[in-house]
């Protein structure tokens, strides 16, 4: 054998275990996925059984990680998104539903206190008109008004509270979500590094 015959079959082998290498870097990332495994470059190597220098220094290999990397990125941008949204629209959804009771709170106190009023006059009315067994129901009927005024009364201030919660509760969402994303961006900054 010849040395241009050896140096040519020793190409041909490295070449071959190039070929196989980036085979297994497919097979690697491929598990990965369908076991939606982190997408790193250490991740992938120790799959693959080869070097991580390997992953950088061949040009298939590092395009073969570079995809997929950000092929996981935008699918998990994607999927942390969508549960953001998903967040945000129960959180806004009990908002609306806590300042819809608590403007129909506000209506039946309203129109409970215009009850109460005319009541009251009409007791007054009555005290001077009528005898005293006649004043006793209205005293009683009074003092029933009275007692499902301060039921509503503090029904509103549940609501209130509820209100307010839900409220903060969005804002703090909102927050974790702005730092988050604020972590996604220095993540990605610190990738193109």
């Amino acid at each position: 054998m010849t040395t241009s015959t050896q140096t040519a079959a020793a190409t041909a082998a490295r070449r071959q275990q190039t070929q196989d290498k980036l085979g297994r870097v497919e097979k690697a990332i491929g598990q990965l996925r369908r076991e939606r495994g982190r997408l790193t470059v250490r991740a992938i190597a120790d799959r693959a059984d080869v070097s991580a220098t390997f992953l950088y220094e061949n040009a298939e290999a590092r395009a073969l990680v570079q995809n997929a990397v950000t092929d996981s990125k935008s699918r998990h941008d994607r999927r942390t998104r969508e549960e953001h949204d998903r967040v945000e629209a129960t959180w806004r959804e009990r908002a609306l539903n806590a300042e819809e009771g608590l403007t129909q709170a506000q209506k039946e106190i309203f129109t409970q206190r215009q009850r109460i009023g005319e009541l009251m006059g009409r007791l007054r009315d009555a005290e001077q008109m009528v005898p005293g067994e006649s004043v006793q129901q209205l005293v009683t009927e009074n003092t029933t008004l009275k007692r499902r005024l301060q039921l509503v009364t503090q029904e509103h201030r549940s609501l209130q509270e509820r209100l307010e919660g839900a409220r903060s509760n969005l804002r703090f969402s909102d927050k974790r979500i702005a730092d988050l994303e604020a972590e996604l961006l220095e993540l990605k900054a610190a990738h193109r590094d």
